[in-house]
């Protein structure tokens, strides 16, 4: 099934961006997590349907911490990360930010009929590709992390 397929069976599932961003990467790397998806959903429609920080954003950046975040004590901090979410950030608004008047979810969607399905599928497929270069081009195996115990 391509990424594409995905996405729009997990919208028709009723998950949103932040949350596909989540099982997109879950299933890069051949696992289920149900608590971080749950815990993703808390960025939906900008961050609690606030009309914050769009959810492909954050979402995104939740899936760089997946990779490359402290997880356990034993782990340490990998600089890598904040170099990444800092690149995206500034792709992202670079790009829709520009493009859609912010990168806030009321930024983004007032004023634009029918954007949660025209906007918003493109700004999760596109954030999914450049969360995926992102942790190519430093050095990251999209199959996970090998000391992941979940």
């Amino acid at each position: 099934m391509s990424d594409q397929d995905r996405m729009i069976e997990l919208k028709r599932q009723g998950f949103f961006c932040s949350q596909i961003l989540m099982l997109m990467a879950l299933d890069l790397q051949g696992r289920e997590n149900a608590p971080l998806v749950r815990a993703s959903h808390a960025l939906a429609g900008g961050l609690g349907f606030t009309g914050e920080t769009c959810g492909a954003l954050t979402g995104g950046a939740v899936v760089l911490g997946m990779y490359a975040g402290k997880g356990k004590e034993s782990d340490e901090d990998d600089p890598r990360l904040n170099f990444m979410v800092e690149d995206l950030v500034k792709w992202f608004k670079e790009g829709y930010g520009k493009d859609f008047g912010g990168i806030r979810c009321d930024d983004i969607l007032t004023g634009v009929p029918n954007g949660t399905a025209t906007r918003c599928p493109l700004m999760v497929a596109g954030t999914l590709q450049k969360v995926k270069d992102l942790l190519i081009e430093n050095g990251f195996d999209l199959g996970g992390r090998d000391d992941d115990d979940a």
